[in-house]
């Protein structure tokens, strides 16, 4: 049999901005059980209480505070080096038996070029490169004759250095995209590695994408 507290939490793990909003304290609580009682009534299959939902809201606001404030906001304190770099274009090419040996080549190209970006990500259907918009052309001479299906061009890159803590604390991306969304940030592109993320974005936001992230240590 389901628990008031378990339909709880299942209800508002399912809206994530209404998961940060309630760990942040910034909900009536009251008003907010009231909305939630039809259904979290038609789970339990019971008729309750409001003061039950309001309860069930308070503990779990407070553990949602402590996971957030203790231990997500201890790593994002911790944020080192904030790269930007621009300008850049983005390519997506259908995976071919081909296209792994022309990347290669157009890799060794630019390797010795330190102040090039470059990133390529292989998907199962899909081949992703981001590359800086002055050796664009290399993309097109080497993967010529692979099948492109998607490119955009005028966009910027903000490469963010994390402290080893990240691997281990649940949470991290979501509160940092969710800050992003916030500000209706649209991300083209998401490249990780073990301790540093990327995100690729239009010119025209990456000066606010940066302000988001920059912010995040004083949250």
């Amino acid at each position: 049999m389901k628990t008031v507290s378990s339909v709880v939490e299942d209800y508002i793990k399912a809206k994530p901005f209404l998961l940060s909003s309630l760990s942040q304290g910034i909900i009536n609580l009251t008003s907010l059980a009231r909305i939630m009682m039809p259904e979290i009534e038609s789970q339990v299959g019971k008729d309750l209480k409001q003061g039950a939902i309001v309860m069930s809201l308070k503990r779990l606001s407070e553990e949602l505070d402590f996971k957030i404030n203790y231990k997500i906001n201890k790593v994002l304190k911790n944020i080192g080096e904030i790269t930007v770099r621009s300008p850049l274009n983005d390519y997506t090419f259908m995976i071919s038996d081909t296209i792994l040996e022309k990347n290669t080549k157009l890799l060794q190209e630019i390797n010795h070029l330190t102040d090039v970006f470059y990133t390529s990500s292989r998907g199962v259907n899909e081949t992703n490169i981001v590359i800086s918009s002055s050796v664009s052309h290399l993309v097109d001479h080497y993967l010529n004759g692979e099948k492109m299906t998607h490119k955009t061009e005028n966009l910027s890159s903000i490469t963010v250095k994390l402290p080893v803590e990240n691997t281990v604390v649940p949470g991290i991306y979501y509160f940092i995209f969710q800050r992003l969304a916030w500000e209706g940030i649209v991300l083209n592109e998401v490249i990780s590695t073990t301790n540093e993320f990327t995100i690729i974005v239009n010119d025209e936001n990456v000066d606010k994408a940066f302000r988001v992230i920059k912010d995040l240590k004083n949250v």
